[in-house]
């Protein structure tokens, strides 16, 4: 009986698609319905490749200059689409294809034969790799020679392309010092059980979907095609797959590196228990700021359709109390405004007539919002029993009932001005959550789950209700905790013991801009977002480029000439501006720089808070560290990391030793947040005196 049909998309195929002019593109486009939809119609047309060395490689019309390569295995029913370029360079491209399925490790292998002509007279870079662990890993047979040719690292990344991308991940993991046992044990968690008998049986299999994607409609191909270079939206790697897909008897945790996918993960998983959803249901996607909210949004459009959209709320947390709040009829607003806050305390403090505690506003936000807050000790005996483990300053009986009257102070002053802080509003509204006893959503994700407060945290649990199969999600990375909130997930009724994964691929940055950057973190400790030090958590590029170009000048304008040349070259190589990022401490930093690189003929444009990044628009990108969180651009010029700049002065000044070593830690985030949004490259400029986080 013949197999149904099914018609698969590889991610070459996208990779050689975002390279087309528009004309093509769009004649691609047009191409892609006819063979959707038929692809065994003779309208397709067909034609055999010269010495071709596999039947199945086929090529196919796509206009009078353009041709398509396909993987047709009539016996199962499966056409492919792999390439499409000019037609020589997509003849010359298919000529020495081969499309097997390997025997080991069961992939779908789309791979050069390469022939050696003579012996190696150098020392491969492989000599210490048995064959048989070369097939375990997945290298066909036929390539053996060709990978034992490798007589150094850089030869081997030179022919990545010439390698299947499976057999060059576990190839690099090698070189990178990874021994061989190790590998073979990651690779054989995504080897498929049974060895798939065809093409059709092997696109079933989580591996495969890494790289190939069956179209279910006409809708699923138009979405790929509408962003083909965000490929990490259609293809997952098998090891984010498993998370996606898993049933969690309760709540799970994701951590992972810069760069590794948690946001990824996320949102497919988000798509997936959409899917489930019916009539009004919907799942909670939360994260810590406006802006990541509004990016999130936008990318899930990208893999969700329409009907997926109407079952998933995404919105920060702040927001989605402030909403939740007025419709309940609480009058107070939220309060964001720092300087408001500020004067509200020193107010508070002059009223309660506490001077000789020498105690700052800081002080007293921080007291607020790290022990009275998450401890619910909004009454003067439930203060006098906190627990102040890890606050630097110690405060005895007679000095705790000084401090309350403070509080006492702040309290009577903001219910006075109708207003609430955000912490105090989180607390007021999960009282009133937990009064509904029930679930609010069947589902909660959470992204950047380590910059939540402990209050916030809790207030997940209620809104999530009791715990049950599948009920919050949470990503997080300890290494990106650029706001201080420290949590404990197990202290706030989330349960995530033996429902945590770890992601150690970068598929962002480079090994150079990742080593360097992981390194300004050397000595730190980071937690796993429950309480535990994180261990094992280091993270790996599989892609390299040159190490980050730190450099120090004598003024702002030697810094901004400078910049400016290094953007003039990466235009010459083809790099446009919106793919450029220049990113600075402060927004009057930033400002200034829009105004130099303004005057300097280059088209700016400014990444504001709650405004998504309009990528039809031209020009250089600006914004500040803490706004570049969770965006990606080629090249990131990391400016004005000035002494006193970096970290800021103003916050890391604070009177608790603890609270500050914790702002230095943060500032130290920042910048490693900031460096690994670079894709290929990153630079760290100063002038004047530079930061002591670069000073080596």
């Amino acid at each position: 009986m013949k197999n149904v049909v099914k018609i698969a998309i590889a991610d070459t195929f996208l990779t050689a698609y975002a390279k087309l002019p528009e004309t093509a593109k769009r004649h691609t486009s047009d191409f892609l319905v006819k063979f959707r939809s038929n692809p065994t119609s003779p309208a397709i047309h067909y034609e055999k490749i010269a010495s071709k060395l596999d039947k199945k490689v086929w090529s196919v019309r796509i206009d009078d200059t353009y041709r398509g390569i396909v993987l047709r295995q009539d016996e199962s029913g499966v056409y492919m689409l792999v390439w499409v370029d000019h037609h020589d360079k997509a003849y010359e491209w298919a000529s020495r294809k081969r499309c097997k399925i390997n025997p080991f490790t069961g992939a779908i292998q789309l791979y050069s034969v390469q022939e050696i002509v003579e012996k190696v007279p150098a020392a491969g870079i492989f000599q210490n790799v048995t064959d048989e662990d070369l097939l375990k890993l997945g290298v066909p047979e036929e390539q053996l020679p060709y990978v034992r040719s490798f007589t150094s690292q850089e030869a081997f990344r030179k022919e990545k392309d010439n390698l299947t991308a499976d057999v060059y991940e576990g190839l690099s993991w090698l070189l990178e010092g990874f021994p061989i046992n190790e590998v073979l044990e990651l690779m054989q968690a995504e080897k498929a059980e049974n060895k798939p008998a065809d093409l059709s049986e092997a696109l079933d299999t989580v591996g495969n979907q890494q790289f190939f994607r069956v179209l279910e409609g006409e809708d699923d191909l138009q979405e790929m095609l509408k962003r083909p270079l965000d490929k990490w939206r259609v293809f997952l790697h098998p090891t984010q797959r498993r998370i996606v897909n898993k049933n969690y008897s309760g709540s799970a945790r994701v951590t992972g590196g810069a760069g590794t996918g948690k946001t990824v993960v996320a949102m497919h998983r988000a798509k997936r228990l959409a899917s489930r959803l019916v009539n009004r249901q919907r799942l909670l996607f939360t994260t810590f700021t406006a802006n990541l909210a509004a990016d999130i949004q936008e990318n899930l459009r990208t893999i969700c359709t329409s009907e997926e959209m109407q079952h998933i709320e995404v919105i920060n947390l702040d927001a989605w109390v402030a909403n939740f709040m007025r419709n309940a009829g609480y009058g107070a607003q939220i309060e964001y405004n720092g300087r408001f806050l500020h004067n509200m305390w020193e107010d508070a403090i002059d009223e309660a007539m506490v001077e000789e505690l020498g105690l700052s506003a800081d002080f007293y936000m921080d007291e607020w919002a790290r022990v009275v807050i998450p401890q619910h000790a909004l009454t003067p005996a439930k203060y006098l029993r906190c627990s102040r483990n890890g606050r630097g300053v110690r405060l005895d009986r007679s000095k705790r009932q000084k401090v309350w009257r403070v509080f006492e102070a702040y309290q009577r002053r903001m219910k006075a001005a109708g207003k609430r802080d955000v912490h105090w509003a989180m607390d007021e509204c999960k009282l009133l959550v937990d009064k509904q006893h029930q679930s609010l959503y069947p589902f909660v994700i959470v992204d950047e789950g380590q910059d939540f407060s402990q209050i916030a945290m809790e207030l997940i649990r209620s809104i999530a209700g009791e715990e049950h199969a599948n009920d919050i999600f949470i990503v997080g990375d300890a290494h990106q905790r650029i706001y201080r909130n420290k949590t404990v997930l197990s202290k706030c009724g989330i349960q995530v013991r033996g429902r945590s994964s770890i992601l150690h691929i970068n598929y962002r940055t480079t090994e150079e801009t990742r080593a360097y950057a992981f390194a300004l973190l050397n000595g730190i400790s980071f937690d796993d977002l429950d309480g535990d030090t994180l261990i094992h958590d280091e993270c790996q590029s599989l892609t390299h480029g040159k190490v980050p170009v730190v450099k120090n000048f004598r003024s702002a304008n030697n810094e901004i000439e400078f910049i400016a040349e290094q953007i003039h070259g990466l235009q010459k190589q083809g790099v446009p501006l919106k793919d450029i990022c220049i990113t600075a401490r402060t927004h009057n930093l930033v400002d200034n720089y829009i105004q130099a690189f303004t005057q300097q003929g280059f088209r700016c444009y400014e990444l504001k808070k709650e405004k998504l990044d309009d990528r039809q628009q031209e020009g250089l990108r600006f914004a500040t560290m803490h706004r570049v969180k969770g965006l990606e651009f080629q090249y990131m010029f990391v400016a004005g990391v000035n002494f006193g700049v970096v970290p800021l002065n103003q916050a890391v000044d604070v009177e608790d030793a603890v609270a500050r070593q914790e702002a230095v830690t943060s500032e130290k985030c920042l910048l490693y947040v900031a460096l690994t949004r670079a894709q290929k490259g990153a630079y760290i400029t100063s002038y004047g005196r530079k930061s002591q986080f670069i000073d080596k």
